[in-house]
């Protein structure tokens, strides 16, 4: 992967990022809802226990992993063929590395492994702490962290992974973190329609 040097316009770099991923969400959220993902419904934590209580729960699923990485892959493939082709906004293109359509894949996919793990480590504290799979605490201090951690922590997942791969301002993680727990909570309020997710929040 020949990396580009320069970080690219802050504002569209991360309009680029949150629409990418928003992309891979939506299938992401079809694929939840198709009976083949039924297929995919082993936990991820193999049932193992750490003090008694399961790693992350039953609602953690190779389900999740299954698509996800590869639609954020196409997903940002699909954006650097269209740059490429001179289909994109000039704006738009303005907030994207100077690589080629095939190292976007892989950054793709990478940011879609780490949106997906990046829940991991907060399940793993709430089932620690007796919060059950799909359930907000019941103490309100408490139940206000565990919204915040539950809207940003896939969007800081995506956003270390591009910074350890690619230069990245420090506004464009401002904007990530503006735009990005919005769209995550459409997201869940969706699932939560469609009756993949327990609460819509």
């Amino acid at each position: 992967m020949s990396l580009d040097s320069t970080a690219p316009n802050a504002l569209a770099c991360a309009v680029f990022l949150v629409a990418a991923m928003s992309l891979a969400g939506f299938a992401h959220a079809m694929w939840l809802r198709s009976r083949t993902a039924q297929c995919f419904q082993a936990p991820v934590d193999f049932n193992l226990r750490f003090r008694g209580r399961r790693l992350f729960g039953g609602n953690k699923m190779w389900r999740g992993f299954a698509v996800m990485p590869l639609a954020a892959a196409l997903a940002f493939w699909a954006f650097a063929t269209l740059r490429d082709g001179g289909a994109l906004p000039r704006w738009l293109a303005a907030g994207m590395w100077d690589l080629a359509p095939r190292p976007y894949a892989w950054l793709g996919l990478a940011c879609g492994l780490a949106f997906m793990a990046a829940e991991l480590p907060n399940s793993f504290v709430k089932r620690q702490l007796g919060i059950a799979p799909g359930l907000a605490p019941e103490r309100p201090g408490l139940a206000t962290a565990c919204f915040a951690i539950d809207r940003i922590d896939s969007v800081l997942g995506v956003l270390l992974t591009v910074t350890l791969l690619l230069p990245v301002s420090a506004a464009t993680w401002g904007w990530v973190l503006l735009l990005g727990p919005g769209v995550h909570a459409a997201f869940s309020v969706w699932l939560h329609r469609l009756g993949v997710k327990a609460r819509p929040l």
